[in-house]
Formats: structure tokens, sequence, C-alpha cells
């Protein structure tokens, strides 16, 4: 849908417009956070939901979430990225308020699991591509940590705002409100979502400073095909699938594993924070040394991480304070995978099926929570 940049024609750069829009749409998208939430609501309505139930629909979203990602990023490629979002924005919004009309797994599954999963799989998908475009090779990783940190920051907000929802007027009420908020949400910011037009030169780039930084050079845009037909697709997602799958297994346990700190609910708080700061910061750090060696600090620290959260957590009674540190660590080394994977992607396959091409190796999140039984 982009059209070809007459020579003599200026362009207003609407990067940083574009980045915000992104950023505000993965921070409503990240209502798939609120399910802690709505699960334990669920529980208390004395619904007669079995254990297994209650994670059912979770499941089946995480699941939509990360599969639609492929055909979601292939129309945002073809068609843009507005079409796309506001797609993710009303199947978010009717998905809720769906499931808002039901106590049964299977429509809490169609609704919260099918429709708000897949929806999330929509507007994620066509939040980034559009925002790097309009910025130099030099600033992929900022921009990409800035529009996916909003995801991860989503529960700061989410998570109380559905608690209060739901103990002050009803679990229903909740799903009504969040399902007509986000829709509303999510299709405004998808209109500011422009990819520039073909032939559009963002800022020179600057003269690299390390090698590693400059150590990619894209020499053609690869289709989804031609990906597959190369080594680092498949060492870029399974580095995603262990650096994702680490973050995941900690974030699953992290309330009750600093419970006996006393610091269960600070500790998730931290985490979210981590989780938001860590891809912006990876993003950034990977722009000035490279993505490759941001990949490997970020791994070595994850996994010095989690032994020590090992051994500092197996006290009998640990130093909050050094849970919480170590809570935020873990965040943040998990949300460095966000931001750096998609940045790799577009470096070694270029940008014009970076939508597709990205959904593919995103895929390795996906098959993740399938081995965590999820």
């Amino acid at each position: 849908m982009s059209t070809r940049l007459d020579k003599s024609s200026r362009v207003k750069n609407l990067g940083w417009q574009v980045t915000f829009a992104g950023l505000g749409i993965n921070l409503a998208l990240g209502v798939l956070y609120t399910w802690s939430i709505i699960s334990s609501q669920i529980d208390t309505a004395g619904w007669g939901w079995t254990a297994s139930d209650r994670v059912l629909p979770y499941s089946v979203a995480c699941l939509v979430f990360c599969f639609v990602m492929i055909p979601a990023g292939s129309m945002q490629d073809k068609f843009g990225p507005r079409i796309v979002a506001t797609i993710g924005g009303v199947l978010v919004g009717m998905g809720m308020i769906l499931a808002s009309m039901f106590e049964s797994v299977t429509g809490y599954v169609i609704g919260f699991g099918v429709l708000a999963g897949a929806g999330i799989g929509f507007g994620y998908a066509s939040a980034t591509p559009p925002a790097v475009k309009w910025f130099s090779k030099s600033k992929t990783g900022l921009i990409a940590g800035i529009v996916v940190s909003g995801f991860g920051m989503a529960s700061i907000y989410a998570a109380p705002l559905a608690k209060w929802l739901a103990d002050t007027y009803s679990l229903q009420v909740m799903m009504m409100s969040f399902g007509i908020g986000f829709m509303v949400i999510v299709v405004g910011l998808s209109q500011l979502l422009i990819s520039p037009p073909e032939g559009f030169a963002a800022e020179p780039e600057p003269v690299p400073q390390s090698a590693g930084a400059a150590a990619v050079e894209v020499a053609e845009n690869y289709t989804p095909g031609e990906m597959l037909k190369t080594s680092q697709f498949y060492m870029l997602w399974f580095m995603y699938a262990c650096g994702a799958g680490a973050g995941l297994m900690v974030i699953s346990m992290c309330k009750k594993i600093n419970a006996k700190a006393g610091v269960g609910v600070l500790a998730v708080m931290a985490l979210a924070i981590g989780n938001g700061a860590g891809r912006i910061l990876a993003g950034v750090i990977s722009d000035k040394i490279g993505r490759k060696m941001t990949m490997f600090v970020f791994f070595v620290t994850q996994a010095i991480v989690i032994v020590a959260m090992g051994v500092v957590g197996g006290k009998d009674i640990p130093p909050a304070v050094a849970m919480i540190i170590l809570s935020v660590l873990v965040g943040a080394n998990y949300g460095s995978n966000l931001a750096l994977f998609p940045s790799a992607t577009k470096d070694y396959f270029g940008m014009k099926n970076f939508g597709v091409n990205y959904g593919m190796i995103f895929t390795a999140w996906g098959v993740t929570l399938c081995c965590r039984g999820l």
C-alpha cells in the first residue's frame, strides 16, 4: 500500500508518532496479563471450573496469538499496518465482550482464547514494522525496544485495574469494560500507524563505532521461503526458544518463589518493570555493540541470575531486597529477547517481508509455552 516517493517532494517524518502509537497499542494488548486476576475471580465466583479449566483460555490465547502472527505479519507487509492493527483492536474488543456474557469454559475459550488471542496477534504484528521503517538502521534496536516495551509493562496497570473493577463491580463488568475500552484505544491508535512511502530515506547512517554494530548488512529482502533455507533462521529460532523459555520458567513461579521473603506481589511488579525496561535497554545496547554480542551478554546474565535466585530463594528467609533485584533482572533479561530478535530478523532478512518473517521466528515463543504445558 506504500506509494513511491517523488524525489522533489518532502515527507514529514512521522517516526515518533508511529513509535508511540505502537507503544500505546501494546500497552492495551497487554490485557493478556490480566488472566491471573480473571482466573482467581472465576475461582472465587464458584462457577465450578477445575484448575485445568482455568488455565485453558489463557493457553489458547497464547498459542493463537503466537501462530496468528504469521498470517497477520504477511497481511501487514501487503496491506499496511493500519488495517491489520484495526482488525486486531476489533477482535480483542469483541473477544472480551463475548467472554463477559458467559460463565462457561467454552465461552471464555472462544472469547478470550480465540478472538482476543487472534486480536493480540494482529495488533502486535503491526506495531513494530512501521515504526522501525521511519528510522535509520542504527536505531532499529531502540525503536523496536520502545514499541514492544508496552506489552511487557502492561501488567503494571492492567492487573490492578482488572482486580479493582472485578472487586468493585463484577468480573462481567470488568471484561465488558476492558473489551470496549481496548477496542476504542487500539482502533484509535491504529489510525496513526503509517508506513513511510517507498523511497523514503531516514536520517543518514552514522559511521559505526563498533565492528559488532556493523557486522550485519542486509544483502536482500528475503521471502519466507528463502529465509527457511538459511541457517540463521534456525539458529535465531532455537536461541529465541531458549532465551524466552528460561525467562518464562521463572516468571510463572515468581510470586511463589518470592512468597517466603514476603514480597510476592512486589516482586511480580518489579519483574514487570524489568520486563519493559529490559526491552528498551537491550535495543539501545544492541545498536551500539551489535545484536550477537548483546544476546551473549543477556543470555549469560540470565543464567547467572537464575542460579542466584535459586540459591538466595532457597534460604529459610530470603532477603527481600535481593529477591526484588533478582526479579527485576529476570524480567529485564526475558524482555531483552522481545527487542533483540525482531531487530535481528530485520538485520538478517530485510524489511520488505519483516512482518511474516518475524512471525515465523516468534513461533519459538509459542512452542516454548507448549513445552511448559500451558
